[in-house]
């Protein structure tokens, strides 16, 4: 029996409870698909600064680097705003995908036919929507020196090597080859010179990969193009900052944040965890919705363990759970025949998953 170390890490927030129920979903999968998951848990972000003074502590980070995967909630929250930003949950997180060397970020948007009321946008525009938002995350105005803030002034630094851009290309170009063979390159190469060497980079990239059609999209109007005719996209590809904004808004087409996963990777070892934040506002109170933390835990089987059929399932399970007409309350508004709350919802797709 195959068996994998998943170093865990549920963070602030709503991140214990839907880690819980993607755990939860995972014992199922494993159980049915003859693999066995060690999940060893730590601390990070403001749990860890509640108890080791720092937001990423060494055990965590030297556990994660030494796992098969890291399976992450989410972090943050108005406790700790105010410590100096080097303290901040937040700059864990930057740490650890610095540290594990996961510089491409892969942020699916997809609408579930079953949730198409969801989206702002009308059904015709967005039926059929498929996009990977291809992000590169180590990198950028992120983590730019110099940067400071004086008190009538501040500023920051964007820089970037074209090793760092080759390599995040390469993952969206194999990306799009399993895909609909297309990459779009957003930047802003009429007035960054980051950007100007992002086309040139990735332009010679793309010879490597002569089925996959290349174009490429100022920032501002791909911004306007999601909205307008997201079916246009398959791949995107981005920088860091522009990839933080964009893959926001891909979500939001779809209907609901609470809905979509991610992967970052590119090092040893890839980090899984849902796009949205640790809502510390709904903490506590059972109503989070699981299923992008669920979907995460699917994408870190088919990405990081290779175990495929496990991530089939579990992506099946979601879509049959939606189509039965399971919501939690962030989604009860669109054809919800029964409101669940974050275990429910997770003990369902478990079940339905483990059929």
């Amino acid at each position: 029996m195959k068996k994998y170390d998943i170093c865990v890490i549920k963070g602030d927030g709503i991140g214990p409870e839907i880690i819980d129920e993607a755990v939860k979903v995972l014992d199922a999968i494993s159980h049915k698909c003859g693999f066995e998951l060690n999940f060893d848990y730590f601390l990070m972000g403001g749990a860890a600064i509640d108890v080791f003074g720092e937001p990423l502590p060494k055990n965590t980070l030297d556990a994660a680097l030494k796992s098969d995967a890291v399976l992450f909630g989410a972090i943050g929250g108005e406790k700790w705003d105010k410590l100096p930003r080097h303290l901040r949950p937040e700059s864990g997180l930057l740490r650890i995908r610095k540290e594990l060397g996961a510089f491409a970020n892969l942020r699916p948007a997809i609408i579930f036919d079953e949730l198409i009321n969801a989206s702002t946008l009308k059904s015709e525009v967005v039926s059929g929507a498929n996009i990977m938002v291809v992000r590169e995350l180590t990198g950028g105005i992120y983590f730019g020196q110099p940067r400071e803030k004086h008190e009538n002034d501040a500023f920051n630094t964007m820089v970037y090597s074209s090793m760092e851009i080759e390599r995040v290309a390469k993952v969206a170009f194999e990306t799009a080859m399993k895909r609909h063979k297309k990459v779009t390159l957003v930047d802003k190469a009429n007035v960054l010179e980051t950007s100007q060497l992002w086309r040139e980079v990735v332009g010679n990239v793309a010879k490597d990969y002569k089925e996959v059609v290349l174009d490429f999209m100022y920032v501002d109007n791909a911004a306007m193009q999601l909205v307008r005719a997201p079916k246009q996209f398959d791949v995107i590809l981005t920088e860091n900052l522009f990839g933080d904004i964009l893959s926001d808004e891909a979500s939001m087409v779809c209907g609901s944040i609470g809905l979509l996963p991610s992967a970052s990777i590119g090092g040893k070892t890839g980090i899984y965890e849902p796009i949205h934040g640790s809502a510390p506002d709904i903490a506590g109170q059972g109503i989070a919705n699981p299923i992008a933390t669920i979907l995460s835990a699917s994408m870190m089987l088919r990405y990081a363990l290779n175990e495929t059929a496990g991530a089939d399932m579990i992506e099946k399970a979601v879509k049959s759970v939606l189509k039965d007409g399971y919501r939690t309350k962030d989604i009860a508004n669109f054809d919800a025949k029964e409101l669940c709350t974050t275990s429910e919802m997770g003990s369902i797709i478990a079940d339905y998953a483990s059929k």
